[in-house]
């Protein structure tokens, strides 16, 4: 980190799974926010997380995050142990991609967001770090008045004139000193009588309504503007207006004007005299003369000191503070002080005129007693407030926000309060708005965290129960306080109740009762979230019947677990509830609905955020819904391709292992059956299509069903199997070769076991005699599905009793380890040791010395077909 001096470091290893990617962003989350770097977490977190997924999940080997802590901001490395990699020529340039790519997307972020950054390579270690230094904060102004050498005091005439005029009720000029009759060259008679602003050139503001009529019935006023003179010409002013009352209670303003370059003559002091040992003088902050130093560097901070300083400021018994919306249409709570905070923080009111409206949120507003004009200031009815003085919150002309301050008596606000409240929020607005701009420039930084781990978490399952799961735990107590999530099956399917989740774990049985009482809400395409009052209104009708019983007016009964499970179920739901359509695929598939506790609201960037949220989870959750559906559909259709039992063949036992390589194959190229033919006859076959998966499970439900019906019709079993031939020959480009042991068994009375085979292509069945010999039991013929005309013969075979017949495909006999196979000759050994044992235990045998073979899992289909004639009972 160069010359800065490295004041803390954190170290961790993660190990190359999917899931330390999560663990890693945690960790450098807390290491930062315990450092007290919370301005540089959201970006920290971000980078961290691409870079250490390149590790585990790209590199595949453990990911080194070292953390370092400077007194000017932060570096984190991260290092993987891929063992070669090419090093990139430094003529290549830096090439990142696309961010819709993977590979260099956590470089390219590292370049839009760190300070520095730059990676290391080594033969062993690819070595990537990143540094982002701290903002700088403004540091506090002082305001002093210095003592200023002659030359440098403000300029004015030799004798200085102050016009007085005075303007009565009705704007007309009563009065006109000869300071004004010099300065302007009208004498008394030419102005008496009428309207000043015939005489007055008023300059017009962008975004305000303040004209010279506005300012001559404020009780002070300051500031400039232009007074037309005799001979024609503008003469810019500068005038203090006072607004008085003569002992006939009749009002009127008296207005002082001097030339303006001599406005030091009436202008307020913009500098105040402080001590200073250095005797070094700063301009004055208005800001912070208002809000005291030193000011809060967090937004909420600076709002609510904005609120107390307010009240004191007017002696007031409550004050609050409104910022506007990004499109100025509604107004959002933001801080109070002596007003319910928690029941109306991020309540949201509209701006324009009409019912329940701040009507005057533009211009300030006085209003003396609220019971008057009940409705006019929504956010304190039912207050006991009854007068209140708002005023608006401007940047360049741009309503931003709205402060005002209130109390309980009546008639307490005028003007000069209003103007004393104006000149304040004028002095705040630009950092209010800042800080509220760095608020959502940190809030947007943290969503794009928040979706990249919430992305990554849904697109890892396809089971639905686990998305719902997902869902809901994404969003509490991230975004809410609990959550629901409602399915729709189809179009003509009604919402339904899939999963709850409540920060509290014991309010969710509460919870899914009360919501499963109520109507599920609508299932609207409209984007965005709605307010849905059901649940809310619900909760509150059962905390009135549970209060009710208490006091034995209504059902009988005390204050039992069941009433207080009621009413905390009430304070849980009591809050805003907002409905989220889940759109996928240009359908409704469900709701997300979100909650807050008792009187709380949601703030419009966590909306916005549970939007975007919301459009990724439906995605999830109907792939996850597609992949059930093709999931179970491909399973009953691989279920009607396997035998549906194995008959029971007297004095003989079967026994069948099958496994088909793939995940969620249940059938695939390798088949087997055993089926009655006629009395005392049975069938037998295993059989290995060319391939896996779909295709060649197609190929074996024909064979399995053709040998069926052939072997019933009387043919035998060379017939069968020609016929087989041609009928897989028939499927033209589909047909894929066959390799197939089919037989016909009888049992006989003397205790044995007669057997005709026919080995097509097929790995050789095995005979076990009882003296642990083990010998092929039937010869190679030509495989099925390659020629036409064939020319098979069948082998007959009889089982003494003891005796036992093994049948595999060659997913068995090629097992691999490297450039070892079992093989033929593996087989029979591990058989020979089968001696004595029955057909499920040889069966086993064989698959568990299959399996040991190799660590790999098995890539190809295998079937284990084992038969043995039991020996008779000793007397």
């Amino acid at each position: 980190m160069g010359s800065a001096v490295i004041t803390a470091r954190a170290a961790a290893t993660f190990d190359p799974v999917g899931r330390s990617v999560a663990t890693a962003r945690a960790f450098v989350r807390d290491t930062l926010q315990g450092w007290g770097y919370t301005d540089v977490v959201d970006d920290a977190v971000v980078l961290t997380s691409e870079l250490v997924t390149n590790a585990v999940v790209h590199a595949g080997t453990a990911a080194d995050v070292l953390c370092l802590r400077t007194e000017d901001g932060v570096r984190i490395e991260v290092s993987d142990h891929y063992p070669e990699r090419e090093v990139p020529l430094q003529s290549s340039g830096p090439e990142f991609g696309s961010p819709d790519r993977e590979n260099g997307r956590g470089l390219l972020l590292c370049s839009a967001l760190a300070s520095r950054w730059g990676v290391e390579y080594s033969p062993t270690h690819k070595h990537v770090w990143f540094q982002l230094d701290l903002p700088e904060r403004p540091v506090g102004i002082r305001s002093a008045g210095p003592l200023l050498p002659v030359g440098l005091l403000p300029v004015a005439d030799e004798r200085v004139r102050v016009a007085v005029v005075q303007i009565d009720s009705t704007g007309s000029i009563a009065a006109w000193n000869e300071d004004a009759a010099f300065l302007f060259g009208y004498a008394v008679d030419q102005v008496t009588g009428k309207q000043l602003t015939d005489f007055t050139a008023w300059p017009q503001t962008p975004g305000t309504n303040t004209g010279i009529v506005e300012a001559l019935q404020l009780s002070r006023w300051e500031g400039s503007y232009g007074i037309r003179g005799a001979d024609g010409r503008t003469i810019p002013v500068y005038a203090s207006h006072l607004r008085v009352r003569d002992t006939g209670g009749e009002p009127s303003t008296v207005c002082l004007l001097v030339r303006d370059y001599e406005r030091a003559v009436l202008q307020s002091p913009a500098r105040a005299p402080v001590s200073d040992a250095n005797t070094e003088h700063r301009k004055a902050d208005p800001f912070e003369i208002f809000i005291g130093s030193p000011a809060p560097d967090d937004l909420d901070g600076l709002l609510q000191r904005t609120v107390e300083r307010a009240r004191d400021m007017l002696d007031a018994d409550s004050a609050f503070l409104l910022l506007a919306t990004d499109d100025e249409t509604e107004l959002e709570v933001r801080a109070t002080t002596g007003l319910p905070s928690a029941r109306q923080r991020f309540a949201r009111v509209p701006v324009e005129a009409g019912t329940g409206r701040y009507g005057s949120a533009r211009m300030p507003a006085v209003h003396e007693d609220l019971d008057h004009v009940p409705g006019a200031v929504p956010l304190l009815g039912g207050t006991g407030m009854r007068s209140v003085v708002t005023v608006p919150l401007k940047v360049e002309g741009r309503l931003t926000g709205s402060l005002g301050v209130a109390a309980e008596a009546a008639g307490r606000y005028s003007n000069e309060e209003a103007l004393r409240l104006q000149f304040a929020a004028d002095r705040i607005a630009l950092a209010v708005e800042s800080a509220r701009l760095g608020e959502l420039e940190r809030l947007r930084r943290g969503s794009l965290s928040f979706l990249v781990e919430a992305s990554d978490l849904l697109a890892g399952t396809l089971d639905r129960d686990q998305t719902l799961a997902l869902m809901a735990q994404m969003t509490v107590p991230t975004l809410a306080t609990w959550c629901a999530v409602y399915t729709i099956a189809d179009q003509s399917s009604d919402p339904y109740l899939s999963y709850v989740l409540h920060e509290d774990e014991e309010r969710i049985d509460g919870l899914k009762a009360l919501l499963s009482k109520i109507a599920p809400p609508d299932p609207v395409p409209t984007p965005g979230a709605r307010v849905w009052a059901s649940p809310t209104e619900a909760a509150h009708q059962a905390a009135l019947r549970a209060s009710m019983r208490t006091l034995g007016l209504g059902e009988p009964g005390g204050l039992g677990s069941g009433a207080r499970t009621t009413l905390a179920t009430a304070a849980a739901v009591g809050g805003e509830t907002v409905v989220l359509p889940l759109v996928a695929r240009n359908r409704v598939i469900g709701m997300i609905t979100l909650g807050k506790p008792s009187d709380d609201h949601f703030r419009q960037e966590i909306l916005e955020l549970a939007e975007d949220l919301s459009r990724r989870a439906a995605l999830a959750l109907d792939n996850a819904r597609l992949y059930s559906e093709r999931m179970a559909i491909s399973q009953s259709l691989q279920r009607s391709l396997l035998p549906p039992g194995l008959p029971e063949v007297p004095n003989v036992e079967i026994e069948v292992i099958y496994r088909a390589a793939g995940e969620g194959n249940e059938v695939g190229g390798d088949f087997y059956d055993v089926f009655p033919i006629r009395d005392g006859a049975y069938g037998f076959a295993i059989g290995d299509v060319c391939g896996t998966g779909p295709e060649a499970a197609a190929v074996t439900g024909l064979a399995r069903h053709a040998l069926r019906l052939l072997a019933r019709e009387g043919f035998g079993g060379p017939a069968v199997l020609e016929r087989l031939n041609a009928a897989i020959l028939d499927e033209g480009a589909r047909s894929r070769f066959l390799t197939l042991l089919y037989g016909e068994l009888w049992p006989q009375e003397d205790g044995s076991a007669l057997l005709k085979v026919v080995c097509a292509g097929h790995p050789l069945p095995l005979r076990l005699r009882q003296d642990g010999s083990v010998e092929a039991a039937a010869e190679p013929q030509p495989l099925l599905g390659v020629i036409e005309d064939l020319e098979l013969y069948e082998q007959t075979v009889t089982l003494a009793p003891g005796d036992v017949l093994l049948c595999v495909t060659d997913g068995v006999t090629e097992r691999r380890e490297g450039t070892r196979m079992l093989g033929d000759d593996g087989l029979a050994d591990v058989l020979s040791t089968c001696t004595g044992l029955t057909a499920g235990a040889v069966a086993a045998r064989i698959l568990r010395a299959v399996e040991r073979f190799a660590a790999d899992p098995a890539s190809d289909d295998m079937a284990i077909l084992a038969m043995r004639v039991p020996e008779p009972p000793t007397a």
